[in-house]
């Protein structure tokens, strides 16, 4: 059984997909409080479904592709089979973590989306470093900026780690309405950083304020 805020039918806004159609699945519930998260809805309001209602709900829309979201989606356990019947029914599954939960028992074939919280979140020091490890090349990084300071944190772990080399993509995504892009992409050149400088589309497509896009 899983608890489920919505599911939605939408314009991917991030990652490599952004553009693109996708269905939603964003569950309930976060053990993280960034100080510029924009789904705190998310943190309580739910209802109860079974992995084969939500599988029904998502084929509803005719979308191969399906992101589960949060809240933290890795902290329901019933969202490992959830990934399985989705995979095993064609879709491009993608999920998105706040990196602090280990990515080990997600199913191979799933895109994993890991954020590396910066100083700027108020959650830095909650990242699991042991998922750098568990990367492969399909997978994608994000790190939110909120400023310079979350930048240079940003940038450090990138080449530390070698994270363009381990994933298909680093994203540097600044905070909407805070970060701006110009400075960002100034930063980015000068430093000749291998990441993609990414927004999030749907806050352009649609009022930043919506729900359900």
């Amino acid at each position: 059984m899983l608890t489920v805020n919505e599911i939605f039918h939408s314009i991917q806004g991030e990652s490599t997909y952004a553009g693109e159609p996708c269905v939603f699945v964003r569950l309930t519930a976060c053990d993280l409080r960034c100080r510029w998260c924009d789904t705190p809805y998310a943190f309580h309001e739910g209802r109860k479904m079974s992995v084969d209602a939500v599988v029904a709900a998502v084929d509803e829309y005719g979308c191969p592709t399906v992101e589960v979201t949060g809240g933290e989606p890795l902290l329901q356990p019933d969202v490992i089979p959830l990934m399985e019947r989705l995979l095993a029914g064609g879709k491009t599954v993608l999920i998105e973590t706040g990196g602090h939960r280990s990515i080990a028992a997600v199913p191979d074939g799933v895109i994993r989306i890991v954020d590396i919280k910066c100083p700027g979140s108020g959650e830095e020091g909650r990242t699991d470093w042991s998922n750098i490890s568990r990367l492969t090349p399909r997978d994608q990084v994000k790190f939110v900026l909120a400023d310079r300071a979350d930048y240079e944190y940003a940038r450090d772990i990138v080449l530390r780690e070698t994270l363009a080399e381990r994933s298909d993509a680093v994203l540097f995504s600044p905070v909407h309405g805070e970060l701006d892009l110009r400075t960002l992409a100034e930063w980015v050149l000068a430093d000749r950083l291998p990441v993609r400088i990414q927004v999030q589309l749907h806050k352009y497509i649609w009022d930043p304020q919506t729900r359900g896009v």
